[in-house]
């Protein structure tokens, strides 16, 4: 799963190796967002904010190019340029879900997605997050809008995801937990939060996750901690790598050996959304 777009860098889905059709590829696009571009929260009429290069057309053709690949748009992120963006409690949870099926279900067929990924990560107390998200993500599968959903965690905000998780864990496929705020750099490290989180959520589902020079743990140590989740007896089905914008300078490194790991993995799996 890569992550894509949230940047402003004019990045293309055509630029992203992809080595193999024995993976399956997921581009996150991010973000669609839930407010006006001036931050207003916007009652569940999503609007796609993600880099202009990624147009239905680009979608379309590297989905045509490779069958192998699903397009995913991220719900939220941390900001709308300066502005934090926050869940907000809305006044009728239910127009909010229809508003947000309706708004959400356009921008799908727009863009050929196949899913969502939920990626809010501030949260007034005893929020509606969990039933709003879990009833909206129901709904878009049951309408066959989407066939795969992933919620992407991170240590502040385990709360509402765990309580989303525990609600609607069925139609959620993924976890997309972002290890590197976690701020581990050893590989034992990353092993023992990857513990923790497989106990809050399925572990199945639950993904490793790198970003790109960024936080947490950084280069091929990586790697060395994917290997040593395998020895533990974690299937590694999966890699979540933020993101796409960063990895261009690099020639996708972490993209390709990434692959490579799965595809040599011998505990991986393969999903067919």
């Amino acid at each position: 799963m890569e992550y894509i777009g949230a940047t402003g860098v004019p990045v293309k889905l055509s630029s992203v190796p992809i080595l193999s059709p024995d993976i399956s590829f997921h581009f996150i696009l991010s973000f669609a967002i839930d407010a006006t571009p001036s931050g207003k929260a916007n009652n569940g009429k999503f609007s796609p904010y993600w880099a202009s290069t990624l147009t239905p057309k680009s979608v379309a053709q590297i989905k045509a190019q490779h069958p192998n690949v699903r397009a995913l748009a991220s719900l939220s992120g941390w900001s709308l340029g300066d502005k934090v963006l926050r869940w907000y409690n809305p006044p009728d949870p239910d127009r909010w879900i229809s508003n947000a099926v309706s708004s959400l279900t356009a921008i799908a067929k727009t863009y050929h997605l196949d899913g969502i990924d939920i990626d809010y990560e501030n949260f007034p107390r005893n929020s509606t997050f969990a039933y709003c998200i879990g009833e909206l993500i129901s709904r878009l599968k049951n309408r066959r809008v989407i066939s795969v959903a992933t919620i992407a965690p991170f240590y502040t905000t385990v709360g509402p995801y765990i309580e989303l998780f525990n609600r609607y864990g069925e139609v959620i496929d993924f976890v997309n937990y972002q290890f590197y705020t976690d701020k581990v750099r050893s590989p034992t490290g990353y092993l023992a939060a990857f513990r923790v989180r497989a106990e809050q959520f399925d572990a199945e589902k639950l993904l490793p996750s790198y970003e790109v020079d960024g936080r947490g743990i950084q280069g091929d140590a990586f790697f060395e901690a994917l290997q040593l989740l395998e020895t533990e007896g974690f299937g590694v089905n999966g890699v979540m790598i933020f993101s796409a914008d960063d990895s261009a300078k690099n020639d996708y490194y972490y993209e390709r050996k990434s692959q490579n790991f799965l595809l040599n993995s011998t505990t991986s799996g393969y999903y067919r959304g």
